[in-house]
């Protein structure tokens, strides 16, 4: 079994019915399963269109399916819950990301592991230091928890609430 956390994140429609549909699909993949979950955390939206709020959170799942079939499990996903791709960095119902797989580091096209905005995105770290604070990036060996205390106190990302998942 590989160790994955993947973030997720809606800002149409109902965003916690949708992040919570998003895992019971996950949950129900062959060999995977979601083992823990963050927080849900209400963020302003990245990018240059204007657009609402999203809800986030980080997911912890333990699966034994390969970078790339979990990637493929989890773009079908998106789509059967209504994920159209009309803008980059766009309004969506639903976005599923791989952040880290177990140690594996991944550049192919389609599939940066770690995710390549992981450091940068604090609606990613907060969420993913409230679980794993201790976990290292294996590409520079720094702690999640470290890099989440660099960001110090962010108002753009609030804890919102925790799933019933």
């Amino acid at each position: 079994m590989y160790l994955v956390y993947l973030s997720l994140g809606a800002n149409l429609g109902d965003r916690e019915r949708q992040i919570e549909a998003a895992l019971a699909e996950i949950d129900q993949l062959d060999g995977t399963q979601v083992a823990r979950v963050s927080s849900l955390y209400d963020t302003e939206p990245v990018g240059e269109i204007e657009q609402p709020r999203f809800l986030n959170a980080v997911a912890q799942v333990e699966t034994e399916l390969t970078p790339g079939r979990l990637l493929w499990n989890l773009k079908l996903i998106e789509r059967r819950l209504g994920r159209t791709r009309a803008h980059r960095w766009g309004p969506r119902k639903i976005d599923i990301d791989i952040l880290l797989f177990d140690d594996w580091v991944v550049d192919d096209p389609g599939l940066t592991i770690p995710h390549v905005e992981l450091r940068n995105r604090d609606f990613v770290l907060i969420p993913l230091a409230e679980l794993a604070p201790e976990l290292e990036l294996p590409t520079t060996g720094e702690q999640i928890g470290t890099l989440r205390e660099a960001l110090g106190e962010r108002r753009s990302v609030r804890r919102f609430g925790r799933l019933s998942y």
